[in-house]
Formats: structure tokens, sequence, C-alpha cells
């Protein structure tokens, strides 16, 4: 085969395509739009880059995401062979240094012979063999040109980010390191909240001032990635089932599982950055400043990340 491929989209599937046909020995022109044309999350002009969570889920064998990942490893994964290189401590789980991460897969794309790189917005779909894997962060031209060539509107929820803390500006005399029901060792930073003050943070998610998304759309979410208000909004115990669970816990201190628990994991090598699991928001910056340092642990915690909320494009596709 001498006809090259067009790749659009320089994420993990924009990435691990060109890899794969390199190892086929198929050319391949990878277009990423960034750092000429942003989005609103990326903060990098890396490819791979993780603007969410920072975690793979489930490495166990016994859960379906882990024998996935590992039947990905078996296929000569890029991405699987970066994500183990750069792995940081996450009890069962496979959780990367996301900067490490993006630069290795970026680095590993950029070594190869056959694949072009190109630094600019597709505004319009391309003749010949493409791949689209644009994502739902797709530019707001190349969705238009999509949706032309399709015939019919996207869909789209919201998704949310959670924030980041230095570890030095948590309080490890009142948090302390453990993983959920002993598996993983002292991976996750663990505040606890008793009862009283669960609901009182639980009153605050609720009141405080939120980020407002556009007039004229319905602000769905998806489920697995609930901005923690519209949880609360649900129901005063929906967190305590959730992100703030306690079970598998025990403090140390007292011998006794608290009534509520926020986890933090590890985002980067160094054990420097801790992001807080589950705490995907929308609310102000001034407010998930105020509202987040209520948790106990965190009171003095120094955001190297706040907490966002954007909008993700996807495909009207038949089921």
């Amino acid at each position: 085969m001498t006809e090259r491929v067009t790749i659009i989209g320089g994420g993990l599937a924009g990435c691990e395509a060109a890899w794969q046909l390199a190892r086929g020995g198929i050319g391949a022109d990878l277009y990423e739009m960034r750092p000429v044309r942003g989005t609103e999350a990326h903060q990098t002009d890396r490819l791979g880059e993780l603007v969410c969570s920072n975690s793979f889920r489930n490495a166990t064998l016994e859960t379906a995401v882990g024998l996935l990942k590992e039947e990905m490893r078996r296929l000569g994964s890029i991405v699987m062979q970066v994500a183990d290189a750069t792995r940081v401590p996450a009890g069962a789980c496979l959780a990367v240094d996301r900067l490490h991460f993006a630069d290795g897969l970026t680095r590993a794309v950029e070594a190869l012979a056959s694949v072009r790189i190109v630094r600019e917005e597709l505004t319009e779909l391309p003749l010949g063999l493409t791949i689209l894997a644009t994502g739902p962060l797709t530019s707001p031209a190349l969705s238009q040109a999509l949706r032309t060539a399709l015939g019919r509107t996207h869909l789209y929820f919201y998704d949310a980010i959670a924030p980041i803390v230095t570890v030095d500006s948590v309080d490890m005399g009142v948090a302390w390191k453990a993983s959920r029901y002993g598996k993983g060792g002292e991976d996750y930073i663990n505040c606890p909240l008793d009862r009283e003050q669960y609901y009182r943070f639980v009153a605050e998610v609720g009141g405080a001032e939120k980020v407002a998304t556009r007039d004229f759309e319905r602000c769905i979410y998806f489920e697995g990635c609930m901005p923690i208000e519209e949880m609360a909004r649900r129901g005063p115990d929906t967190l305590a089932f959730g992100p703030m669970r306690p079970v598998g816990l025990v403090n140390p201190r007292d011998g006794k599982r608290p009534y509520a628990c926020v986890q933090l994991r590890q985002d980067d090598a160094e054990g420097r950055l801790f992001n807080l699991v589950g705490f995907q928001t929308k609310m102000t910056y001034a407010e998930q400043r105020r509202v987040f340092r209520m948790i106990p642990g965190l009171e003095q915690a120094e955001f190297v990340r706040l907490g966002s909320l954007h909008r993700n494009t996807f495909i009207n596709s038949p089921a």
C-alpha cells in the first residue's frame, strides 16, 4: 500500500493509529491543531494530553477494563507502553503522570519515520483514506463539516475537571495515606469528615456560585464524570455513596471508619501533586477555593489547577 493515511487528531486514538500504521509499513500524516488553535480544556501542545482524570481505571485482570488494557499490551499498543512507563501509585488502578505521559507519547510518535506531524487545523473532511480521531473537543469548523456530511445534528454533554493540589499543603496531621481495603499500599491521601462536617460541606457545595452554561443549551452531564454539585442536588447523601464514600477506609487515629472521606490521588511521578478523586466541578474558581478548604486537611490547600467545565461533542450514530 503506497497511499498515505490522513489522521486528524493527536489524542490517544490518533497516536495509536499512527503507531499501528507505522508498524504495518503504512505512512501517515497526523494533523493536530494545537497550538495553532486551542480547546476549552487542553493546556499544552503535547500529543495525547489527558485533560480530565490521570487514571485509566482498574488494572487487575479480573475486571473488563483491566483485561482490555492487557489485550492492548499484547497487540503492541504505544498508549499502554507509555502508560506503564509513566505509572504512578494508585492502588489497583493504572494512573499516570499526565505530563510525562504526554511527553512520552509525543516523542514516540515524533520518532516514527513514516509519520509526518502537521500542526494545522483542518476545517473540512479531506479526500482519501482518513481516520477521524478528533474526539469530543473537535473544533467548531470541523464539527460543522462533519454534521453536513452526515446530514444530522450532533449530540453533546458537559464534562468537568477535578482540582489538583500540592501535597505539601495537605495537613497530614488530619489526613492519612492508605488505599481502599488496603489494596495497593499507601497510595491515596484520605481526608475524613464526620457527620456534621459532611452535611455542612454538602450544603456549601449546593449553595456555591456556579459557572453558567450556554443559555440555549440544556445542561446534560456524563454520568461517569458528574460534577459534585449535580450529585449533591440529587440528595444530601449522594456524595457519601459516591466519591466521598468511606467504605474500605479506617482512620488510624481512632480505628474507625469516617462518616465520609475525600480521596486524593497522585498526579505526578515526583509525588508533589495530588488530584481530588471524583471532584469534578463547575463552581467558580473563588468558590472552589473557599468550599474545598472546608475539607479537613485541606484548610491551607494550594491549588495548581482548579476544576472547570467544558462541552463534549459526539456523533449521533446508530446504537
